[in-house]
């Protein structure tokens, strides 16, 4: 079930809320940026996230193809969430899990985790080796 997160960055600039289902899993990905950040993250759509506040505070960073924005708080520097975009509307974004404020770690722990292979731009496979990541 759909239940609403409150997040931010470290300093606070960034403040959001996403409308996530934990249960229904959350995603792993062996590509350069998601590795070396060991982002975990949630995937959902654009009407599922609200910044509250920070705009101004956002910066981002594109790379590869270029399909995501990772947006990342100008101060402190943490990556609240990312989102691609398609035909110039925002088709999703990607919530920061380690992003959220106040999570239950019993939730979290609970959370199915999906493997994806970004590495190699195979979203619909695991990479042969996860325990890294």
């Amino acid at each position: 079930m759909k239940k609403t997160y409150k997040g931010s960055c470290h300093c606070g600039a960034v403040r959001f809320e996403a409308d996530l289902d934990l249960s229904a899993g959350t995603v792993k990905c062996n590509c350069s940026i998601c590795a070396k950040q060991r982002a975990w993250l949630a995937a959902v759509g654009a009407n599922e996230v609200r910044l509250l506040s920070g705009e101004s505070e956002l910066a981002d960073y594109q790379f590869g193809a270029r399909r995501i924005h990772h947006r990342f708080c100008r101060t402190c520097g943490v990556r609240p969430f990312g989102h691609a975009s398609a035909d110039g509307a925002t088709a999703f974004y990607a919530v920061n899990l380690a992003a959220l404020d106040g999570v239950d770690p019993g939730v979290l722990a609970a959370a199915p985790v999906t493997y994806v292979d970004g590495r190699h731009d195979d979203f619909k496979s695991a990479p042969a080796e996860t325990r890294h990541l």
